[in-house]
């Protein structure tokens, strides 16, 4: 690609790595086609922030095609991921450390694929303390780290799909399709309530944004070699 093309648009699928975050994907790709065609500037953005925690597909946007992010945000998102049952965490996932153990003797196959099915269609969702979410000028995780309580208003969502495709516990696998600001991670925490026990994700990988798959990204690495 030329310089020209990145400047006129460019939509670019990248699978996420792990543990890093979705601005760091960002300024990395900037960086390497302001170097690579030696630009004061090029616009880079991202058109829905994965968690540093999760991997998968993320859609970057360059040049006039930035202006495009909006609606892309809007699409419905796939993910596939774990739950481990049977502890929560504050944050939801591995940030932080379990606060909580809860008895999973009672769970069974028929319990699980029940309490998935309850999940299905339009509902609110309160999203997870350790968030980027601003409340007041102030990130909710910049608040949650500092032991400051904060309320949060629940959320309508949308859940399309919801399946439990297998369980060994106390980890079990899952496929979810959901609309625009939906918190996995929220997800597991209620997942677990429901099934009268605890929840946290444990991974998570986004296979899909509307009709762009992750079958079609590039690793970061491949990317960046491509140059």
């Amino acid at each position: 690609m030329t310089a020209e093309e990145f400047q006129e648009g460019k939509i670019l699928l990248i699978d996420k790595p792990l543990k890093w975050t979705s601005f760091d994907v960002v300024n990395k790709v900037r960086f390497q086609i302001r170097k690579k065609y030696n630009l004061k500037k090029i616009k880079v953005g991202h058109a829905g922030t994965l968690d540093p925690l999760a991997t998968g597909l993320l859609i970057l946007c360059t040049g006039k095609m930035t202006k495009q992010i909006d609606s892309i945000q809007s699409l419905y998102k796939v993910y596939e991921g774990t739950f481990h049952i049977g502890a929560t965490t504050p944050s939801f996932d591995l940030e932080t450390e379990v606060n909580k153990q809860f008895e999973t003797n009672h769970i069974s196959d028929e319990i699980l694929k029940n309490a998935a099915i309850k999940f299905v269609g339009k509902t609110k969702q309160v999203p997870p303390v350790y968030s980027a979410i601003q409340k007041e000028g102030k990130r909710l995780y910049e608040l949650a780290r500092k032991g400051i309580a904060t309320e949060i208003e629940a959320r309508e969502i949308e859940i399309f799909d919801f399946e439990i495709t297998s369980f060994k516990l106390p980890e079990i696998s899952f496929r979810a399709a959901c609309s625009k600001g939906t918190y996995i991670r929220s997800l597991a925490n209620d997942f677990g309530k429901a099934i009268g026990s605890g929840a946290y994700l444990s991974s998570l990988k986004r296979t899909e944004i509307g009709e762009y798959t992750l079958a079609n990204a590039q690793t970061l690495d491949g990317f960046l070699a491509s140059f």
